[in-house]
């Protein structure tokens, strides 16, 4: 059983590396989801999401490496892969990494337990978020007040469309006096 890792409900930016000790075959019964989970239960979870929790052969990293997997695609700074890369490069088997968007954003204490074993915690290299002005201001910076000298005439669909309107009406009023008149 290894030490308790405190998941706070605001943890972000945090890329967690386990070995996974299964053979080839049994680690398709350890990530199949099918009323039981054995790979929520290892680690000790109450609520995972599986789509940010990647279980593969490192095998299949072949010419990439898992140093280069872990800065291009999880954004782990370069100054924290330095130190471990001697370990990281002799590592064999099936791994597993998984972020803190795994944990749905809920505050649980994981306790990893075999086959999984924690190799190292990194946090993502982010950028602080900036924002930039927007191109073009506001509307109500760029429109004048609306007058009687700005505003819009209608158009002559719109006209006819009232003329229309206002011939049905008296229509409608004199075939109904005429009704009233014949009854």
């Amino acid at each position: 059983m290894s030490t308790p890792i405190k998941i706070s409900n605001t943890e972000s930016g945090i890329v967690r590396l386990f070995t996974v000790d299964l053979t080839a075959d049994e680690i398709t019964t350890f990530t199949a989801r099918n009323g039981r989970w054995p790979l929520a239960e290892s680690l000790g979870a109450d609520a995972l999401d599986p789509e940010y929790i990647d279980v593969f052969d490192l095998g299949d990293l072949q010419g990439l490496g898992l140093c280069t997997f872990l800065a291009d695609g999880h954004g782990v700074p370069e100054d924290q892969l330095v130190p471990m890369r001697p370990r990281l490069e002799a590592l064999r088997g099936t791994v597993m990494v998984i972020t803190s968007r795994a944990f749905t954003g809920q505050a649980q204490t994981i306790t990893p337990r075999a086959p999984l074993n924690l190799i190292a915690s990194f946090s993502e290299d982010r950028a602080p978020v900036s924002f930039d002005p927007l191109p073009n201001p506001g509307p109500h910076e760029t429109q004048p007040p609306v007058t009687e000298s700005t505003r819009k005439r209608p158009s002559d669909a719109a006209m006819s469309g009232r003329i229309a309107t206002l011939v049905l009406l008296v229509l409608f009023a004199l075939v109904g006096v005429m009704v009233w008149i014949a009854a």
